[in-house]
Parts: structure tokens; C-alpha cells; sequence
């Protein structure tokens, strides 16, 4: 028998101000009781989409998974590269296979043991379940997994020396869950889930009240890297805007205040008495997403023309003033983004600044109208845009009238411009329902390819209909090639194709910003661009 049941329910970077590391879990493993430090109040403006790993593909949801779920591989506190996290190994013990060792004796919160089984039974389920708001299409290197044993999982690759996957199992793809509680073919029920008590990680979760407060326990079972929290409970409380998240700073009903601020607020924030803004490094990046089916002249519609779409997604990118949005509207706690690596990440480059506008990163209306005119594009183009401003936060709405009055300033577009809550703006966007949007992305893990293959890859995330045999090929290459050297050589030439395709504009890139109250330590935002809340003292 695989497991007994007991109880089974159904189903350095930190801080850059007066709040250091002081509060860091200690990287030793080991079954610890949870710390003696009383309760965090954390209140953020993030979503959660699913409780369920193959439901959710974004860092409102991931918050919670990265606190509550087992990982084999993790970043230590501080760190952007990976180590064995409730694994006592794990390596290439050949080109094509990765072996993992677990720790002895692993179990979940409900009593179940954790063993290979629920590994396999883990990554096999993300992939047949494939939903379009999950992470599987970070798992497209898997050819099979084996486990000969309760504590070996061989993952056998595609490639050779694939030189993501060690960081791939400590992404949103990799919160290893119960076989006894998940189902292998659907996405669980949260309350199921809750019910269930399918965790192993630094923390349980006690109670879920979706978009108001979600209660988190210290775990005295976790024999992970991070150890025993410092805190014995966080309670995260969810605002429905920027406001009233600072108001809820401000005024000391939460204890600290992690995603998201608005760039007003922050300033405000840095000049008051009794409050610490803590900033660390960035990654996250916001963008425009083109629907290569329905955007104008796109696949599916009447006047279907791949060059006059071509025409219309340049003259786009020839029109948009990064500089203003960034100085205007995000008072710059964003930067203009011209590359799809972001700066800071091995192959960052300005792919982009010359290709497009004045090739210096401004504007040139007049660039714009000559791609249109030489392609017969009739202006001006009628173009949807969709962004959501209840997950990208309020500054959205004034960072998409800045990109409609652009677009429109000189009579080449007619914006429709239009705002979506995030539930239904999740399910709209993969059934090709919307021509242009906004979306934004924190990273899974710190290495360039988490900012292309789950976007270009045959069967990413996006779903917008953009394929390129040249990009996954270079994908691929990129993937497996050790030199750095080298690897940045692909890089380039994978994003000088992108620049010209236009399957994605990025538009800016941003840093982490969080505030807390006198008193409490250990906030870090470091380069895992992980939330951790067992760091956290008060």
C-alpha cells in the first residue's frame, strides 16, 4: 500500500530601506514546530484564481501555493537559483533523464504520506488536464516520469541538458499535491481542497473566503528548506482596489501591504511616520497581447490579411510613448520595456527600440502611417482593446486612455477601448473574444526562457493563435545550450524574430514594491520574486 490515512478529508536583494533580512528562516530542513511570533495581517489587491495548481496561472494564486504546497526544488531566501527544497537530491544522472530523491518519511497536513506516487500522479495530471488558465505548458520538456521506488522519480526529458527544468519544478507547475484529494481529470473544488488538508508546505490553509481573507497556519510537518516559520499564523486579507489596500496601511489595519500600490501612494508612503516602503528587484512586466484570429484583418475575420495585420501591429508599436506612460502615470515605479527578456535577466536587449517609432524608444506617427499605407490598410482601423483594471491595478485605466489617446492622436486608429472584471476577463481572452488586451507577468523563476516559452511555444498560455517553427526552434536550442555565451547568441536572434512578428508589445517593467508598519521584519523581495510569509516577525 502507498500510504496510510489518518483523518483524510474529502477531496539580497530584499529590502532596500529599514526592513532587512533580520527575519529569514533559516535554510535547514527537518520537521519544525511553527514559531512563536504572533499573526501577520498581509493585505494585497491580488486575485486568486484556484487554489488548484493546474487551475492558476498567476501570482495571486501562486502567493498562496508558494506558502502552502511542497516543491522539490525552491530558491533560498535571497536567491534566484534552486536547490532540493523537500528532496535530498536532484540531478541529471543522464542527458534526457532527472532524477529526483525525496526526503524519508514526507507527509501532508491530513496524515497522507507524500511520496513518488504523488509526484507522478502531480505532473501527469497538470499535463492531461491542460487547463488555459494553467501552468502545463511549462511542462512540454516531460516525455514520461517513472518511479521505481516511493522515494526516486525519474523525470525522463525531451531534450538533453535542458537547463530550465530544475527551475521548472519550483514554478507555478510544480506544488506537489495529493493523489487522494485532487482529481487526476478536473480542477479541484477550493473548498475541497481546503477540506481536504492536501499541504506540506511552511504553512496550512485553515480557511478560504474567496476575495476577502484566506487564514494560514504554521505547519509543524514541513520538512522543507525554508524551516519552521518565524510566525505561528498570516492572515491575508484581499482589497478590492489600490484605495482601500492604503488606506488599510495607513491607517494600521494590515501589517503589511504587498501588491498592489499605487505609484502616488508609495510616495506617500516613503515621507510617513510609522511606515516602510521596501523595494526589491523587479521582473514583472506589462504588455499587450494581439489576437492573431480576430484582431483586425486576423485569421477568423472577413477581411482576413496577414500582411495588413502585420501592418496594423507595427503601426501600433511605431505609435506607443513608453516614456510617458512610465513618467506619467507610474511616476517610475515602471520603466519603458523594449526587449521580451527584461533588463536584469541574462539576453535582455532593446529588440524592439529600433524597429519601431522614432527608433530611439519615442513615437512617429508618421512611420506608422506609411506601414498602413504601404500594406492597404484603409484608416483609420477600428481596434478593441481590453484591459482589466481589477487585476493590474487602478493605474490601468489611465495607462490604457494614455495608449488610446495615442493610438488615435493622429487619425489612424479608432480605439474601443474596454474594461473587464478579472473572472470573466480570464475566460474571455482564451476564446478568442478579445482582438488586442492587456496582461502583466510575474515570473515563475529567474531565467530567461520563463519569459518566451510559456508565450510562444506551441500551446502556451496566451492561446492567440501566433505559431513560428523558427521560434520553438530557437526555443529549443536556447533551452539546452550551457554556455552562456552561446545561450545568449540564441536569445537575440529568438527576440529579433519576435520584434518583427509581433506576437506580444511589451510595454513596461516594474519592481516590487512593498510597506509595512514599524515593527514588523523580515519582509524580503528577492530575485525568486517569491512571497514568503515565514519571514515575517512582529
Amino acid at each position: 500500500m502507498k500510504r496510510s490515512r489518518i483523518g483524510l478529508g474529502f477531496v539580497a536583494l530584499a529590502a532596500a530601506g529599514a526592513l532587512g533580512l533580520s527575519g529569514c528562516a533559516s535554510n535547514g530542513g527537518g520537521s519544525n514546530a511553527g514559531g512563536s511570533g504572533g499573526a501577520i495581517t498581509v493585505g494585497t489587491t491580488e486575485v486568486v484564481t484556484s487554489l488548484d495548481p493546474a487551475g492558476a496561472y498567476d501570482n495571486g494564486s501562486f502567493a498562496v501555493m508558494t506558502n502552502v504546497y511542497p516543491f522539490l526544488m525552491n530558491n533560498p531566501v535571497g536567491e534566484s537559483t534552486v536547490q532540493p527544497d523537500i528532496a535530498e537530491s536532484a540531478e541529471f544522472t543522464a542527458p534526457k533523464e532527472y532524477t529526483v530523491k525525496l526526503k524519508p518519511s514526507l507527509t501532508f497536513a491530513n496524515g497522507n504520506d507524500l511520496t513518488s506516487s504523488d509526484v507522478k500522479f502531480t505532473f501527469d495530471r497538470q499535463i492531461a488536464i491542460a487547463d488555459p488558465n494553467g501552468p502545463s505548458s511549462l511542462l512540454g520538456s516531460i516525455e514520461s516520469i517513472d518511479t521505481p521506488d516511493d522515494v526516486t522519480v525519474v523525470f525522463n526529458l525531451k531534450s538533453e541538458n535542458d537547463q530550465t527544468f530544475p527551475q521548472v519544478l519550483s514554478s507555478p507547475a510544480g506544488p506537489i499535491v495529493d493523489e487522494d484529494v485532487f482529481p487526476a481529470d478536473a480542477v479541484a473544488d477550493d473548498a475541497a481542497i481546503v477540506k481536504g488538508k492536501p499541504f506540506a508546505g511552511p504553512y496550512t490553509l485553515d480557511n478560504f473566503d474567496k476575495g476577502n481573507l484566506a487564514a494560514f497556519k504554521a505547519n509543524d510537518a514541513y520538512q522543507g528548506m525554508w524551516g519552521a516559520p518565524k510566525n505561528s499564523a498570516v492572515n491575508v486579507k484581499y482589497f478590492a482596489n489600490e484605495s482601500n489596500l492604503s488606506q488599510a496601511i495607513e491607517t494600521k489595519g494590515v501589517d503589511v501591504a504587498f501588491r498592489s500600490l499605487s505609484a502616488t501612494d508609495v510616495a506617500k508612503f516613503e515621507g510617513t511616520d510609522g511606515l516602510n516602503v521596501v523595494k526589491g528587484p523587479g521582473g514583472e512586466i506589462r504588455y499587450l497581447v494581439f489576437n492573431f484570429n480576430t484582431m483586425p484583418f486576423g485569421a477568423t475575420t472577413e477581411q482576413a490579411d496577414p500582411a495588413k495585420a502585420l501592418a496594423v501591429r507595427q503601426a501600433t508599436a511605431d505609435l506607443i510613448d513608453r516614456e510617458k506612460i512610465s513618467s506619467g502615470v507610474f511616476k517610475g515605479t515602471y520603466t519603458p520595456l523594449y526587449s521580451y527578456i527584461p533588463e536584469g535577466v541574462l539576453g535582455a536587449n532593446d529588440s524592439l527600440k529600433g524597429l519601431y517609432g522614432d527608433g530611439k524608444g519615442g513615437p512617429d506617427a508618421a512611420r506608422a502611417a506609411q506601414r498602413l499605407q504601404d500594406a492597404g490598410v484603409e484608416t483609420p482601423v477600428n481596434l478593441q482593446l481590453q484591459y482589466a483594471g481589477e487585476r493590474y491595478g487602478a493605474a490601468s485605466a489611465e495607462e490604457y486612455a494614455q495608449i488610446k489617446s495615442q493610438l488615435e492622436a493622429d487619425g489612424l486608429f479608432t480605439v474601443d477601448l474596454q474594461s473587464t472584471e478579472w473572472g470573466q476577463y480570464t475566460k474571455d481572452r482564451v476564446q478568442d473574444l478579445y482582438p488586442v488586451y492587456q496582461l502583466g507577468w510575474f515570473p515563475d523563476y529567474s531565467d530567461p526562457d520563463n519569459y518566451l516559452t510559456p508565450f510562444f511555444a506551441p500551446e502556451n498560455f496566451l492561446v492567440n493563435a501566433y505559431e513560428s517553427s523558427e521560434v520553438n526552434s530557437l526555443l529549443n536550442q536556447q533551452r539546452v545550450t550551457v554556455d552562456p555565451n552561446e545561450r545568449t547568441a540564441l536569445l537575440d536572434q529568438v527576440q529579433a524574430k519576435l520584434a518583427q512578428d509581433l506576437s506580444t508589445l511589451p510595454m513596461q517593467q516594474g519592481a516590487q514594491v512593498a510597506v509595512a508598519v514599524d515593527g514588523v521584519e523580515g519582509v524580503t523581495l528577492d530575485p525568486s520574486f517569491k512571497f514568503r510569509f515565514g519571514t515575517l516577525t512582529k
